[in-house]
């Protein structure tokens, strides 16, 4: 007897063949489910949705004075609209990940994406700064949910050269976002689309996760986690309060007056962190999952690449959030040329990243070394300009240093996505995402709090113009910790 598969019209039938030429039909077989593949256009929707929340973190950067006259805004409440926004992305990131990993990527994409639209639409129809402030917090938690799921679908439905190019792609998205959204608000502002003013920077958004939402429908395909894991109570809990402690006093002390609970939210922030790394190894060694795997810790290009995201990514948004106050209310320039100031920079970063992969693949980590090493020289040269042609420093006056520093970032960034997740199995790959993501975002907000309230501090002893040059210095001592600890990362990358 001979046992043949054929194919058919409803999937795949078997037939038993006998010695005598009878044929036995055993009826239709499933076929094994072919691995979820990331196409092209799958590929372009997700990296859409990765864009949207780090354009926003940086968006409402050159808004921020139209939006405080408009509103009768005070600068505590400004930093909230900002602080909020990154916050709550920031400590519901992790769980956004788990939860992909448990109901399925491509759905929790899907929702975070509508969601994010939703609250998109609050910001640009807030009446009032609370309300205003409240919608971000929104908008920041519909980022966590569809981010994490970007990553680790791309790391679940790619593989080999294609996963290299995908997050060389993801790599050179996430630094041409923090850059592109400010420049975008700029122009938005200045432009007073139909009356609108500042809130077009929201409104935007709204055509943009429609349009997403179609693609996604079509284009990207469901993975999750093949052994889906609870989430863990506890860790959640304890992560949000630890991120909590050490973020809202950070961002909101200096313009509140550092009133007592900062003071008292730092002191918890150490007690919480404690807490939360004994509940993970407890839960952990009791057989449950924790919130964060300390296994996951444990991977050497997980925990060096993390190291170095957080200097980096402080040093980033620090500059920023400074450069945009410098030019606007220093140097008296409009909305649109504060922006467009650093276009040199963004399309000198993604010219660059485009050539990453092939980069690595031939020198493998050190290209980080040099990226640090070119991105000291052009932030060095900013601070000449600064130093040299203020207050008439525009485009033309920073475009060499810009241009130089978007190269160097262009070396760094999308090469430590890559190290961080090139060790983390495919079932984690939501969690990993995630504990990454989180790390880049709580930096994103401490570049704002630390570089930012260090500048403002600056600006009534010092003026302006060396206010701008001190912290670019400070900056300066941020990117030659980076390269220094880049010579710790392993030599190759997977």
């Amino acid at each position: 007897m001979r046992r043949l598969w054929y194919p058919s019209r409803t999937g795949t039938r078997l037939v038993d063949v006998t010695d005598t030429g009878t044929v036995l039909d055993r009826g239709a077989v499933r076929s094994p489910a072919a691995p979820p593949v990331l196409g092209a256009l799958g590929l372009f929707t997700v990296l859409l949705g990765a864009a949207l929340p780090l354009i926003d973190f940086f968006i409402v950067n050159v808004a921020l004075p139209t939006i405080g006259r408009d509103l009768d805004a005070s600068e505590a409440v400004l930093e909230l609209v900002v602080a909020g926004y990154g916050v709550s992305y920031a400590v519901l990131l992790v769980l956004g990940g788990r939860l992909g990993d448990l109901f399925g990527r491509r759905r929790l994409f899907l929702g975070g994406m509508a969601a994010f639209g939703v609250t998109s639409l609050a910001c640009g129809l807030a009446p009032s700064a609370w309300t205003l402030v409240a919608a971000r917090v929104a908008q920041g938690a519909a980022s966590a949910a569809m981010l994490p799921q970007v990553l680790a679908t791309i790391q679940s439905a790619t593989a080999g050269p294609r996963r290299a190019r995908a997050m060389g792609l993801y790599g050179a998205t996430a630094g041409l976002s923090m850059v592109a959204g400010q420049i975008l608000g700029g122009v938005l502002v200045a432009a007073d689309i139909a009356g609108t003013g500042w809130r077009s920077v929201f409104l935007v958004n709204v055509p943009v996760v429609i349009a997403g939402l179609v693609l996604a429908a079509r284009a990207v395909p469901e993975t999750r986690s093949q052994r889906p894991e609870p989430v863990d109570g506890p860790g959640t809990v304890l992560l949000a309060v630890a991120m909590l402690a050490l973020l809202l006093p950070l961002t909101e002390g200096r313009a509140a007056g550092w009133p007592l609970w900062t003071w008292l939210s730092l002191i918890l922030f150490p007690f919480a962190a404690l807490a939360f790394c004994l509940v993970e190894r407890r839960a952990d060694r009791q057989g449950r999952t924790p919130l964060v795997p300390p296994g996951l810790l444990a991977l050497t290009s997980l925990r060096r690449g993390l190291i170095m995201i957080v200097p980096f990514s402080i040093g980033f948004s620090g500059f920023m959030f400074v450069i945009a106050v410098a030019l606007q209310e220093g140097a008296g320039r409009g909305p649109v040329a504060a922006g467009l100031a650093l276009a040199p920079m963004a399309v000198v970063f993604f010219a660059v990243s485009l050539c990453g992969p092939r980069l690595v693949a031939r020198y493998g980590t050190r290209v980080v070394t040099a990226g640090g090493l070119i991105q000291a020289v052009g932030v060095a040269l900013i601070a000449l300009a600064a130093w040299r042609s203020w207050p008439g420093l525009g485009v033309l006056e920073l475009l060499p240093g810009a241009a130089v520093a978007g190269a160097g970032q262009a070396l760094q960034l999308p090469v430590l996505f890559r190290v961080v997740l090139s060790e983390v199995p495919a079932v984690r790959a939501g969690v990993g995402g995630g504990v990454m993501i989180t790390t880049q975002q709580s930096a994103l907000a401490l570049g704002v709090a630390t570089l930012g309230s260090l500048f403002l501090a600056l600006v009534p002893g010092h003026g302006m113009r060396d206010a701008l040059v001190i912290t670019l210095l400070v900056q300066l001592a941020g990117v030659v910790l980076t390269t220094a600890l880049s010579l710790r990362l392993p030599r190759t990358v997977g």
